[in-house]
Order: structure tokens, then C-alpha cells, then sequence
């Protein structure tokens, strides 16, 4: 391709490559996302379709990028966690955080009326950002701190908005704010259990740990496709593999699958990365 006089613009550019062998963490975050989730009427202090659309959002980013082994989701956020020797884009910053954030905005944007089941009055928008950690030690404190983060706030968000929607003396948002000011998470979980008779650990763990998106094996079995052999035969391979012999059943291997789940777990205490040490490896 011939290039033109005009080439030369091209030195203007700059391309941050991330360093090498450092773990990267890109960091997706709704904007002005107050605004947009009161247009939307979601429901307070948490509106579990919303956070299942951010969940398939996440999962479909999982699903193109196996470079990517963790992601951590919580309110209108999501980190998504690089194997430590990545070199996808060559690291590029400004090519991977622009990739995930328009990738998981488009996502979002088109599975809204799937899972909010309402129309789309404004469009969302999402900013990122990328940050690189030394060792195994810092990323997990790194992700500590973010599901810590969200017992904080949801712990807030549940005592707040049932003071608001209390339904016999329902008090203003400021009110709410004045009366929550400077107590710690006792006198909160206190005030929930005394007023409103809610066990805060009752709460459904997606709100109160947030959601953990990463890769585990699982078991398929071949079902009937609605394809025949040239015998006729539309039985499954576990149905054929019973009318095997003994033998012959014995080698008969199941057939595992590498699929995204989200789970809802406790990541701030050791269990889980020591039952995930490959997620750092």
C-alpha cells in the first residue's frame, strides 16, 4: 500500500505497552450511573437483573478472551484479571482497556430488554481503567479490597433505603444520611435486625459478596442432536455406553467442558485461592 506525504502523523502516536511479566487488571465502571439507574427506576438497594445483566456482560468478555481468568463484579463495576504472562495486543494499554469497555457497553447494551424486560430511555456508558500488580500477594489484596467495598456499601445501601421505604414512617433520603452518618457496620446490622426484623447475613450473597466470574471443567454428555447414523441410531453415548460389556464400559471416558461460572463466594479469606492457585500460576 503506498504510503502518502501525509504519513508522518503517525509519529504522534504513542503506544503504552504494559509491563511485562506484571499481573494486569482492567477495571470497568458505569458513569454517571446514578443518573442512569434513576431513569431506569432500578430497584433499590439492589435490582438483581440488573446485576445479572452486568454478569452475562462480564461472562461473554470471559468467553472471547482466555487470557482473562478472574473477574469480579459488584453494583456497576468489574474487574477482569490477565494471566500474568499475557501478551495479547502486546500489551497495549489503550487497546485493551477501549476493547473490554466497548465490548461489555455493547453487551449490555444489547441483552438489556432480555434481562430488564423495559425500554432503553438513555444509553449506558462505561469508563476503565488499567492497572498492573507486582505479585500473586497484591492481586488478591486487590480483590479483597474490592469485595470488601461491596459489604460496605450494600450493607450502607440495605439500611439506608429501609429507612427510606420504611412503610410507616418512611423518612427522606437526607434524613436517612443523617441518621447513618458515622455509625459502623454493628449499629447498622443492629438497626436492620431491631426496626426492620432483616437478618443482614440472610441477605442473598450476590448483593452482600458480589459476583466471581471464572473457569471450571465440567462433565458433558453427548445429547441427541436430531442427526441419525447411518443405522438409524439416535441413542447418546451414555445411553450406548450402558448396553456396553463391563470391560468395554471401562473405557468409556467422560467428556469435560471448560465453562465461565459465576459464583457468589467469599474471596477475602485464603480458601479460595488456595482452591484456585492456578488462576495466579
Amino acid at each position: 500500500m503506498a504510503k502518502s506525504k501525509y504519513e508522518y502523523v503517525k509519529n504522534f502516536e504513542q503506544h503504552l505497552s504494559l509491563l511485562p511479566q506484571t499481573y494486569i487488571i482492567i477495571r470497568i465502571d458505569g458513569h454517571c450511573f446514578h443518573h442512569f439507574t434513576s431513569i431506569h427506576n432500578f430497584k433499590k438497594p439492589n435490582d438483581i437483573r440488573a446485576l445479572n445483566l452486568a454478569n452475562h456482560s462480564a461472562t461473554y468478555i470471559l468467553q472471547q478472551f482466555p487470557d482473562i481468568c478472574l473477574a469480579y463484579g459488584q453494583s456497576d463495576e468489574f474487574s477482569f484479571l490477565f494471566q500474568k504472562n499475557t501478551k495479547l495486543w502486546k500489551r497495549r494499554e489503550s487497546k485493551l482497556v477501549s476493547v473490554l469497555v466497548s465490548m461489555f457497553t455493547s453487551c449490555y447494551v444489547a441483552n438489556w430488554t432480555k434481562f430488564i424486560g423495559e425500554e432503553l430511555k438513555e444509553l449506558p456508558s462505561f469508563d476503565g481503567r488499567a492497572v498492573v500488580y507486582p505479585n500473586e500477594d497484591t492481586v488478591k489484596d486487590y480483590f479483597r479490597w474490592r469485595q470488601a467495598d461491596c459489604h460496605i456499601n450494600n450493607l450502607y445501601n440495605t439500611t439506608f433505603w429501609a429507612l427510606v421505604q420504611d412503610p410507616k414512617n418512611p423518612l427522606t433520603e437526607t434524613q436517612a444520611e443523617d441518621i447513618l452518618k458515622d455509625t459502623d457496620s454493628g449499629l447498622k446490622n443492629e438497626m436492620l435486625f431491631k426496626q426492620f426484623g432483616i437478618n443482614y447475613n440472610d441477605i442473598d450473597q450476590m448483593f452482600r459478596k458480589g459476583s466471581v466470574l471464572l473457569r471450571k471443567k465440567v462433565v458433558v454428555e453427548n445429547k441427541k442432536s436430531g442427526k441419525v447414523d447411518e443405522s438409524g441410531d439416535q441413542t447418546t453415548d451414555a445411553e450406548k455406553a450402558a448396553t456396553l460389556p463391563t470391560e468395554k464400559k471401562l473405557r468409556v471416558q467422560p467428556k469435560e467442558k471448560s465453562v465461565v461460572v459465576v459464583e457468589y463466594c467469599d474471596i477475602i479469606r485464603d480458601a479460595f485461592w488456595k482452591e484456585n492457585e492456578h488462576l495466579l500460576r
